[in-house]
């Protein structure tokens, strides 16, 4: 055996024995749960994350204990559903709207929110939706959905000159999640995706004009620094399952601390929401410090984007079915939810069932 063979023994070695200890009982009656994640201790999401853990140590009077790992030290950005199915960790972010595969439903479904008012419809619109279209919980099958994730409304950030009206967008380049990019190229503008890492150079460089981002980015991705404008364009976003347990990490634990798990979405979806809600009031504060100019868009200009959004999210949901999905019920149903909501009245929904 050569010595590159047996360095890759060792490791393979140590990499089953890291994942045969992951959610190992320690002791009789102590439970540890491994978490991952790509995001840094700091970051808004992490910080919510540490809400959560906190809860389910105490909730489970110490019998659950949540080792983190953050930064993508144990799970990787794109692959993160099938690490999780594979016990690579216990406990997850997931990020199926960006997954190359599998999971079109769901990445098609955060598209059809327009007239969404809040992160908190969000997740309610997405609750409905997955308890109504099993296509949905298909997609992340094997895994426990833990935390449905809304965000906060997406604007444009621009370096050199302010979007007032949509006639402004044409021929800016700009980064935009894919969902939008027909749209923005039916109004003129050079759409492209990259990732969100990638955006500050180059906006400093002036390789493109600008980003479709939340505020909350202004401070935590510092385009406050390389651009001047924040335009509020209202933009809606969709919700989607973000953290979840793989179904043997869940089925190790008792039935009593299975339940205290099941029950702790509650608690994570609405410290996301919280700490979403703070990173934002901080980012715009920051932009502002950096002398960022907030730009109102033109009421007629907004109502025209919201028909055009409704429009190409129908278009999208057609679409599905090159992928076996019908996706106009799905969409048809996310806009009756809000529509719903928006009036005053509780959406008449399924229940969920957990498996």
């Amino acid at each position: 055996m050569t010595m590159v063979r047996a360095v890759r023994a060792a490791l393979a070695m140590v990499g089953m024995l890291v994942l045969a200890s992951c959610g190992a009982q320690t002791e009789p009656g102590h439970y540890v749960l491994r978490y991952a994640s790509p995001y840094t201790p700091g970051h808004p999401l992490s910080r919510a994350d540490q809400t959560w853990m906190r809860w389910i140590e105490r909730a489970s009077g110490g019998r659950i204990e949540v080792r983190p790992s953050w930064a993508g030290g144990l799970i990787s950005s794109e692959h993160n559903m099938v690490e999780l199915r594979h016990g690579v960790a216990d406990v997850a972010t997931i990020t199926p709207i960006y997954a190359k595969g599998g999971t079109h439903a769901i990445r098609g479904q955060a598209g059809f929110y327009g007239g969404e008012r809040s992160i908190d419809q969000q997740v309610a619109v997405y609750r409905c939706l997955a308890a109504e279209f099993p296509v949905l919980n298909q997609e992340v099958a094997g895994l426990h959905v833990l935390a449905v994730q809304g965000g906060n409304v997406l604007g444009i950030v621009t370096r050199g000159r302010p979007v007032r009206r949509l006639e402004d967008l044409r021929g800016m380049r700009l980064r935009a999640p894919g969902e939008l990019v027909p749209l923005l190229r039916e109004l003129g503008a050079d759409p492209l995706d990259m990732p969100m890492s990638d955006v500050y150079p180059a906006m400093a460089k002036g390789v493109i004009d600008g980003v479709v981002a939340p505020a909350d980015t202004l401070k935590s991705l510092h385009f406050g620094e390389v651009a001047r404008y924040f335009n509020q364009v209202r933009i809606a976003r969709g919700g989607y399952p973000a953290r979840a347990i793989g179904f043997v990490a869940l089925r190790r634990l008792p039935p009593d601390l299975q339940a205290i798990v099941r029950r702790s979405q509650t608690v994570w979806e609405a410290a996301i929401a919280r700490e979403l809600g703070a990173a934002e009031t901080s980012g715009a504060a920051y932009g502002r410090s950096e002398g960022m100019q907030f730009v109102p868009f033109d009421p007629a200009s907004q109502a025209r984007f919201d028909r055009l959004y409704n429009a190409q999210a129908a278009r999208a949901a057609q679409h599905l079915r090159a992928f076996g999905i019908d996706g106009g019920p799905i969409f048809g149903r996310a806009q009756a939810v809000l529509a719903a909501i928006n009036a005053g009245r509780p959406p008449d929904c399924a229940v969920a069932t957990s498996k």
